[in-house]
C-alpha cells in the first residue's frame, strides 16, 4: 500500500472511531438528526456509534479490512436518510429549524466522497 493510501487509511479510521465515541459521549447532538418515525432513536444512535468504532478499528486490520470497508459503506448508506432529513428540515442541536442553513446541503455530497474513500480500501493494491 502506498504511503498516501496508508496515511489516509489511518485518518479515516481515526475519524470513524472519534465520531463513534462522540455518538456515545454527546448523544444530544445526534438524536435530533434521526428522522421522526424511526424507532428507538437512543438505540439507533448507540448502535451507529458502536458500529463506527468497531469498523474504524477493524479497517486497520489487513485480514478484515475489505469487510470493514464494506461495513463503512453500508453504514454510510444506512445513515444517509438522517443526513437528508437534516438538510430538508435544517436540523440543528435544538431540532428542526435550528441548523445552520446550507451546511446540511453542503454535507450531502460528502457522503458520496466518504463512500468512495471507503471503497478504495475494498480494492486490491496495484503491484509495484
Amino acid at each position: 500500500m502506498s504511503r498516501a493510501k496508508t496515511i489516509l487509511l489511518w485518518l479515516m479510521a481515526a475519524a470513524y472511531v472519534l465520531a463513534g465515541f462522540n455518538h456515545l459521549l454527546n448523544p444530544e447532538f445526534y438524536l435530533p438528526i434521526i428522522p421522526p418515525g424511526l424507532p428507538n432513536p437512543e438505540w439507533l444512535n448507540l448502535i451507529s456509534g458502536l458500529a463506527e468504532i468497531v469498523l474504524g478499528v477493524y479497517v486497520l486490520e489487513p485480514r478484515v479490512r475489505v469487510l470493514a470497508a464494506w461495513g463503512i459503506i453500508a453504514l454510510l448508506i444506512a445513515v444517509f436518510p438522517a443526513n437528508v432529513y437534516m438538510a430538508l428540515e435544517n436540523v440543528g442541536p435544538d431540532g428542526p429549524g435550528s441548523g445552520v442553513g446550507a451546511a446540511g446541503w453542503i454535507r450531502l455530497p460528502f457522503q458520496a466522497l466518504f463512500i468512495v474513500w471507503a471503497w478504495w480500501y475494498t480494492r486490491p493494491d496495484a503491484e509495484a
